[in-house]
Order: C-alpha cells, then sequence, then structure tokens
C-alpha cells in the first residue's frame, strides 16, 4: 500500500499546483456557464502559500504531488454563532489517484490546521449538480446547508 503524506505547500510547488488549478476550472465548466471562456485562474497560488492566513496543502505518494486543497480564514457575517471560520476551496486530485482517500487526506490535515487556530466551523461550497463531490464531502462530515441561485435576465 502507498504511503500517502501531506504537507504544507512551498513555492517550488507552484508550477503543479498552477496545473492543478486548470484542472478544478475545467472540472467546473460545465456545472458553471459564467465561467470566462479561455484561459482563467481563480486564485493568486503564489501568494495563498505565503499568507499567514491561508493553509495550501499537498498530497504526495512517493514524492509525486498529487492532491491538493486549501483553507482560507474568513470573517463570518455579524449574525452568526462564529465570528470566523475556515473556507475549504482548490480541491483536487489528480485523475490516476481518485477514488484513493485524497480528499479525505486533505480534508483531515486542513481541519487540524484550522484547529490550531482555534477554529470549530469549516465551510466550503460546491455546485449541486457535481454529485461526486457532495457524496466525497458528505463522506468526510460535511452536510449540505444552503443552496445559492442565480438568474441571467439577457
Amino acid at each position: 500500500m502507498e504511503k500517502i503524506i501531506t504537507r504544507k505547500a512551498v513555492l517550488e510547488d507552484l508550477e503543479i499546483l498552477l496545473g492543478f488549478e486548470q484542472g478544478v476550472i475545467t472540472a467546473e465548466r460545465p456545472f458553471d456557464v459564467t465561467i470566462n471562456k479561455g484561459h482563467v485562474n481563480y486564485y493568486d497560488l503564489k501568494q495563498m502559500i505565503l499568507s499567514d492566513d491561508v493553509e495550501v496543502i499537498v498530497a504526495e505518494i512517493d514524492s509525486k504531488i498529487i492532491a491538493c486543497g486549501y483553507a482560507l480564514i474568513k470573517k463570518a457575517r455579524p449574525y452568526l454563532d462564529h465570528k470566523i471560520y475556515t473556507y475549504l476551496g482548490f480541491m483536487y486530485t489528480d485523475p490516476d489517484y481518485r477514488g484513493r482517500g485524497m480528499n479525505q487526506k486533505i480534508v483531515e490535515a486542513l481541519e487540524d490546521w484550522s484547529t490550531s487556530k482555534g477554529i470549530k466551523e469549516i465551510r466550503l461550497t460546491v455546485y449541486s449538480d457535481n454529485i461526486p463531490a457532495i457524496k466525497a464531502y458528505e463522506k468526510v462530515g460535511f452536510k449540505q446547508h444552503i443552496v445559492e441561485m442565480r438568474m441571467d435576465r439577457d
């Protein structure tokens, strides 16, 4: 059995992570007609790696990066029962390694980081039609909470 190692991302990982970002965008385009056509970026990964308020985690097998995710500290809305929360994003696993528990390893590492910051509330967003992602997140303990709706008024 292959040993999975999770660790904090470093700047030397940036090229691989930029490729993973494009994998996320490619996977999400079928669910979101509002993503611009052509090349886009979601994140400033270099800044995220360097930030104290963001933890970018990678998972490796035999020194090969095969999955990633981030946790970002966000301020909660004033009417909620928590002041801050951790938002998870950039959850990606190399297609050759899917179905092997990588998402769970990344989420566990990000949960640990969140706990180390004294944060208990953890949230993420997922497209409502992305059933495999929803099932993966439910498997690690997330529950569906709210549905965001939109309208295009051409």
